[in-house]
């Protein structure tokens, strides 16, 4: 454990103007306060926080910072308060400290809503200040480091688990790529002990078995360098068990087969003293196609810059060389930290880490604590592709981002507008993978919106939470203008006219809060028609007096009209009602209304629900019909099919075949019509024709 001068004359050797009397007070409060406390290793518990400062100056942060890692677990650990921070330390530590701070008292029932609302107070922060971020990385990878000590094996997961999913990928998205690593090879070693162990193992023999070969090779690079007046600092290493695991789980291979284990790292002296280098290689070495990577002239979203390449080398080895240089290899070593300006504690992010703009979205749009932490995850997911704007703007996504994810890292109204897309001017559907370098323009309309099928392909978590917003939204007008049709029908069955406060007293007996409450209630079948008639005229429910007459029953058919089938209610997939049809609904407790066909054959087996009696209202237009159609099986039979289908407007959404033997071929099609006069003129047509030997509707 560092000793207090030890500490401060660290600090003091990168910046002679530091505060040497907070540090001072910082060291002597959190010792004080913390007292006789230990950690499951059996170490004084004051020696974390101090061993989490020294890890903060080695990135040469400021005094607040280094205060703040002295201080970070005080408010929670110990009897410390905000307030005594805030006079003994200043406004700017105690912000700090307390955006460090976990949630301590969390009223959660859930492993995963304390992670969640732990996650949300430290995006907010971070948000703020960047510092926040700085420590509470330096503070996991200190547990991470400590972690072995710890007894409960569940325990030690959940912690690894966390810090695989959320810390890792955070420091990686600053460009801390050394935290990054550390974290994932220390959690690799917890979550996949068996593999952590077996390549390791095999990283030892082929060490063991190639002597200095890593040297050898360096040396020689850095020769071949130097003969063409290029001076470089040239340095080998083999890469980390959690990358190399992460390659074999991605290709399907072996150890043996993983080729590119050796990774080099160039420093030169300037940009163009690296693009020279690479030259150089390239002439020596053959490059490994589709290896090369530019992040010079396109840097990550971190602010990380280098060239990277794979090469066969002469002794039969495919390796992977990073050219940067000395300047971008602090960047790369140390991200944010590297170049992180303090003007009067302001810390606030720069442009290179809009990402946690992106993540302040998720969490405003997000529901549920498992949204958050889904959503999150994806948003710091590592594995990044670039595409371009028509006008050259760099858009970072995940791999396998569609043009949605792309719209929506735009901007939000753009990807909620998104009707199409160009890829490299081509039209293509918005489920289509975006490819690395791809230019891609959204095409838009106002009258669009988001439709819930664009969750079955989105992978950003922005994209999704944005999706997820707006139908959780639409979800509830459409139940609330469903419900207010349920509502008039049943005011009309009551046996006098209401008064006009009754809607306000039958709230109030119901324990509501507003109207938009029970319209919604009504319509998601979570109260009674009988329970709403009580309530705004005691008696006419029925209720629970001896002898009272039962509640009317529906006298009106509701209409449907203007709701979206999907969302305040579901057309049953068993009969597939088209307008022009008689429907009823199925209303079960907190479930979308599900509308069939009156002639359902799943209705007259008996369903446990109440039955409504609806319409779809006059000028209703647009529904998906299932058909059977059997066809003779001769050349040109479903060209005949698909030819009339086309003549009479009718779009074919599916088509498979289900049923084929020497004579006939069996369709079952699904297709989409205005009503069912339109669809009985497709069935006669289809009828009609020779190579057609059935039509009917399924």
């Amino acid at each position: 454990m560092l000793r207090q001068y030890e500490l401060v004359d660290r600090v003091l050797s990168y910046d002679p103007n530091a505060d040497e009397a907070l540090l001072n007070r910082a060291y002597v409060f959190s010792m004080q306060a913390h007292g006789s406390q230990k950690r499951a290793s059996g170490d004084p518990y004051f020696s974390h926080p101090i061993e989490v400062a020294g890890i903060l100056t080695d990135l040469h942060l400021d005094d607040e910072t280094i205060a703040t890692a002295i201080l970070h677990d005080t408010i929670e650990d110990t009897v410390a308060t905000p307030e005594q921070i805030e006079k003994t330390f200043g406004p700017n530590v105690a912000r700090l400290v307390d955006g460090v701070t976990k949630l301590s008292k969390i009223e959660a029932q859930t492993e995963n809503e304390r992670a969640a609302e732990n996650l949300r107070k430290f995006l907010l922060a971070m948000s703020g200040d960047i510092r926040v971020l700085l420590v509470k990385l330096a503070d996991r990878l200190h547990n991470m480091r400590t972690l072995h000590h710890i007894p409960n094996a569940d325990k030690r997961r959940r912690i690894a688990r966390e810090t695989m999913d959320i810390y890792a990928p955070l420091a990686e998205r600053i460009g801390m790529y050394e935290f990054m690593k550390e974290m994932q090879t220390l959690a690799f070693r917890e979550l996949e002990p068996d593999a952590y162990a077996s390549i390791t193992k095999r990283l030892e023999q082929l060490q063991d078995g190639g002597g200095d070969r890593i040297s050898r090779i360096g040396s020689g690079i850095r020769m071949l360098l130097g003969r063409a007046g290029v001076n470089a600092d040239v340095t080998g290493r083999e890469k980390h068990p959690y990358s190399i695991w992460r390659k074999m789980a991605e290709r399907h291979i072996s150890f043996e087969q993983l080729s590119d284990i050796m990774a080099f790292r160039v420093i030169v002296a300037d940009e163009a003293e690296c693009y020279r280098a690479l030259g150089i290689i390239h002439q020596k070495w053959p490059m490994v196609p589709g290896r090369f990577k530019d992040y010079i002239s396109t840097p990550k979203r971190n602010g990380y810059r280098s060239l990277h390449t794979s090469v066969i080398h002469g002794e039969k080895a495919r390796i992977e060389i990073q050219i940067r240089s000395a300047e971008m290899h602090a960047q790369a070593e140390y991200g944010l930290a590297a170049h992180w300006a303090y003007k009067q504690g302001n810390g606030q992010p720069d442009a290179q880490a809009n990402w946690i703009r992106d993540l302040l979205e998720i969490l405003e749009h997000a529901e549920s604590a498992e949204e958050i932490l889904e959503h999150t995850r994806m948003a710091m997911y590592q594995d990044r592709i670039f595409a371009f704007t028509p006008n050259g703007e760099l858009i970072q996504l995940p791999k396998g981002a569609t043009p949605v994810d792309f719209a929506y890292a735009v901007h939000t109204d753009l990807g909620d507008q998104a009707v199409g897309a160009k890829i490299n001017s081509r039209v293509v559907p918005l489920r289509t993978p975006i490819e690395n370098g791809d230019q891609v323009q959204i095409l838009r309309s106002k009258a669009q919106e988001p439709q819930p099928g664009w969750l079955n392909f989105v992978v950003t978590g922005k994209a999704r939470a944005a999706i997820r917003r707006f139908v959780r939204h639409k979800e509830r007008d459409e139940s609330i203008a469903l419900g207010r049709k349920f509502y008039d029908e049943i005011v009309r069955r009551l046996p006098a006219q209401l008064g006009q406060e009754a809607l306000a007293a039958a709230l109030k007996r119901l324990n509501m809060a507003d109207q938009d409450v029970l319209m919604e209630a009504i319509a998601r079948g979570s109260i009674s028609d009988a329970e709403v008639m009580e309530a705004l005229m005691p008696g006419a429910g029925g209720g629970d007096v001896a002898g009272a007459r039962p509640a009317p029953q529906q006298r009106e058919a509701i209409s449907i009209k203007g709701l979206t089938p999907g969302v305040a209610f579901t057309l049953a997939p068993c009969c597939n009602p088209v307008p022009g049809d008689r429907i009823v609904g199925l209303r079960r407790p907190d479930e979308a209304v599900e509308v069939h066909a009156i002639d359902c054959p799943t209705l007259a087996d008996g369903v446990d629900a109440d039955w409504v009696d609806l319409a779809w209202g006059d000028g209703s237009d647009g529904g998906t019909a299932r058909l059977t159609v059997i066809v003779k099986n001769e050349p040109g039979s479903l060209g005949v099919m698909a030819s009339i289908l086309g003549a009479q407007q009718a779009n074919i959404v599916n088509l498979a075949l289900v049923h084929r033997d020497s004579s006939f071929h069996t369709f079952q099609l699904s297709i989409e019509v205005h009503d069912v006069t339109h669809l009985m003129r497709i069935l006669a047509a289809l009828r009609a024709a020779d190579a057609i030997s059935s039509a009917e509707r399924a």
